[in-house]
């Protein structure tokens, strides 16, 4: 595996931060020898997109909550993130600003009463649209990875759609299964 390459995973961004924890990308990238911020690009209302709308399990005319951010490691650009919630519990809380939230968003959906418990993660390798190319720096011929996941609450409903752009040849995505 080359220095260049990241490997991620995503237990930590599932998990609710303790009261005055950093968000989990902080500490991440900071455990790595790097900076990680985040850009919030765009918080607010918008029509859910069609694959979201049933991801979420929501009519096609739904209203949605997303959070688009930039991703950075070292000030540069190394994901794009749009993160999506149902109306219903996004609409009037931080989620819907364009502020940072103390202790990440998993951590404000908690204090809200909404505690992820399953999640499904879908991974494909795809040539990045046009702004992806662009934010992302990346050659014509480079391909992304684009990762869809939901999470789903107790009850079995999804409480989140994260969809993620990350340039292929600079990540590596880790998975462990625990069984029984």
């Amino acid at each position: 595996m080359s220095e260049s390459m990241w490997v991620s995973t995503s237990m930590p961004y599932l998990t609710p931060r303790g009261k005055g924890q950093p968000e989990a990308w902080g500490i991440e990238a900071a455990a790595r020898g790097g900076k990680g911020s985040q850009r919030i690009a765009y918080a607010g209302e918008v029509p859910a997109p069609e694959d979201v709308a049933t991801l979420l399990g929501l009519p096609a005319s739904a209203t949605v909550v997303v959070r688009r951010r930039i991703i950075q490691l070292d000030g540069e650009p190394i994901e794009l993130t749009d993160t999506y919630y149902p109306a219903h519990i996004a609409r009037g809380t931080r989620l819907a600003e364009k502020g940072k939230i103390p202790g990440g968003a998993v951590t404000l959906l908690a204090e809200l009463g909404y505690n992820g418990v399953r999640v499904v993660e879908d991974v494909i390798a795809r040539m990045p649209e046009p702004a992806e190319r662009e934010t992302l720096d990346l050659a014509r011929d480079e391909p992304i990875l684009h990762l869809i996941r939901v999470t789903l609450d107790g009850d079995d409903r999804p409480i989140q759609v994260d969809k993620m752009a990350m340039p292929a040849h600079r990540q590596r995505l880790r998975y462990e299964i625990r069984i029984g």
